[in-house]
């Protein structure tokens, strides 16, 4: 199986797509002045104890407090504290860690009432990102992940990923880590640094170290909180870091700034294959050039066909997820409806278990499948959702098939499920039922590009339109579009775009900004 990664950098969002064998399995997008909050630390304030839940309420900067459970706060909590107070003390010369005593671990059993205060200053993480009316969930466990390694301030031991079976291969991982670990730092070995020199694992420990002493000269000089100190980095190089893996075939990018980003951080982490990222260059946009835009297209709402017409239903609520799986016009099995029922349903199970990872679906899965008669076939699809899993990153749970039908699945949630909508408004009539006429489209068009070469005096720029546009206005020897040039120059440039609906347009400068040139009438 071949993976390739294709980021789509535009003025106001940044979408990434990653596809195994050309078919997509996970899309993420975010507007460009969003951060990536999950992973970023904050010196922050206790706002509100809340003794019932045995929790707290902490102000880190968003609309809504974050929670913090008491158990989140960590067996280190006492000395993360005590090392605090010191950092805050002195505002000219940062504390070893190394020089920190370790204090009594926190006992599970435990009450939020006797171990915070409103208005104390604590060390938080991200672990969850505000979701729906809940603000984010907060750690005081604090950790730093690299390529090979996850750096945990405070926690002293080692461990060593569960899926690296080979006892030889974890103890010298290992006594590796022991010997070039820094006292005061914990470190978890990730799966990906089996087999890996000691030059590669102490040049990412010193790395995160740096990371961690760069957060707190940040907390040493603080003044307004909450503060962050510390911020992960961006979701492109993040989402490379916990998925690169040799099978990857290209990482195509169409902005040079993130080009250059994301190729230095895969010279970091594996200088042999740096020449995989490429930045692209084509006139066409990224994801039509790629077959992303028809994927995405047919991939979210709330009905997703698959094969042989069969179908999915997905509705989201504040509680859960449901999916029911429908046969459709599925032409019957000549060997009865019982063997139809399990064909169609292993086909949900394969299709169901690619939306998950393409909407990062969370929290509680609900699925109804067709009723099967016997057991044997309910654990064929059992036995089939779990293997299709396999390959899912988010922890999950999956249970048989109940009696009903139902089966159960729960799935890690750090983010909101991604819901793309693929309806199309109108953008001629916004919504007010009438447009002009059709056959007037393209002399518009004409009178716009007038506009643009004789009184803005603007001559290089792109004009996007839907792909049927296109087709007729580049159409035969003499086209439209060549009439424009003879008359306007050859210095603009008319391409497709599959995002568009059928009248919509859009002006792009040589920067890929919007020209705005849409009329008053079409605003309102």
């Amino acid at each position: 199986m071949t993976s390739e990664v294709f980021v789509n950098v535009q003025p106001n969002k940044i979408a990434i797509a990653l596809t195994e064998d050309k078919r997509l399995v996970e899309y993420q997008e975010e507007g460009q002045s969003v951060s990536f909050s999950v992973g970023n630390v904050y010196l922050a304030k206790v706002r509100k104890l809340m003794p019932g839940l045995n929790a707290c309420f902490i102000n880190v900067g968003y609309e809504r407090d974050a929670f913090l459970h008491y158990l989140d706060l960590g067996t280190n909590f006492n000395t993360q504290q005590k090392y605090l107070k010191r950092v805050l003390s002195d505002k000219k010369n940062l504390y070893p860690i190394s020089k920190v005593a370790l204090q009594p671990e926190l006992p599970k059993d435990g009450s939020v009432q006797t171990t915070l205060q409103p208005g104390q200053e604590v060390l938080v993480q991200i672990v969850k990102e505000p979701i729906s009316t809940k603000g984010p969930r907060l750690t005081c466990e604090l950790s730093f992940p690299g390529r090979y390694l996850v750096l945990m301030p405070f926690a002293e031991k080692v461990n060593v990923s569960s899926k690296i079976k080979s006892g030889q291969e974890r103890a010298r991982l290992k006594q590796i880590i022991q010997s070039i670990k820094p006292k005061g730092f914990g470190v978890i070995v990730r799966t990906v640094a089996e087999g890996k020199r000691v030059e590669e694992l102490d040049a990412e420990m010193k790395v995160l170290v740096e990371k961690w002493e760069d957060a707190m000269i940040k907390v040493m000089k603080s003044k307004d909180l909450p503060l962050l100190v510390s911020e992960e980095q961006s979701r492109t190089v993040g989402l490379l870091r916990d998925l690169f893996n040799p099978s990857y075939e290209n990482i195509y990018v169409n902005d040079a700034a993130v080009f250059q980003e994301l190729k230095s951080y895969v010279e970091l982490i594996a200088p042999e294959r740096a020449g995989i990222v490429k930045q692209y260059k084509g006139s066409l946009p990224i994801f039509d050039n790629f077959d992303i835009t028809r994927q995405i297209k047919s991939s979210f709402g709330k009905t997703i066909s698959y094969k042989h017409g069969a179908y999915l239903i997905i509705e989201h609520t504040e509680a859960l997820h449901v999916v029911d799986v429908n046969s459709g016009n599925r032409t019957r099995s000549e060997k009865g409806q019982e063997a139809n029922a399990l064909d169609v349903n292993l086909g949900a199970a394969d299709e169901l278990a690619r939306q998950l990872r393409l909407r990062d679906m969370g929290g509680i899965i609900v699925v109804d499948f067709i009723d099967m008669n016997t057991a044997e076939d309910r654990q064929k699809l059992y036995e089939r959702m779990c293997e299709n899993m396999k390959s899912d990153r988010a922890k999950h749970n999956i249970l048989p098939l109940s009696k009903f039908g139902l089966m159960q699945i729960t799935r890690q949630r750090v983010r909101p499920a991604t819901d793309v909508d693929v309806d199309e408004a109108c953008p001629t009539c916004h919504g007010t039922g009438t447009i002009k006429s059709s056959l007037l489209f393209v002399d518009q068009l004409e009178h716009k590009i007038d506009m643009l070469t004789h009184t803005l005096k603007i001559k290089k720029f792109t004009l996007q339109v839907h792909p049927y546009v296109y087709a007729y206005i580049t159409k035969g020897l003499f086209s439209i579009k060549l009439q424009w040039m003879l008359h306007y120059g050859f210095q603009f440039k008319i391409v497709p775009n599959q995002m568009f609906a059928f009248l919509q347009y859009q002006f792009l400068d040589n920067e890929g900004q919007e020209i705005d040139m849409k009329e008053e009438i079409e605003i309102k």
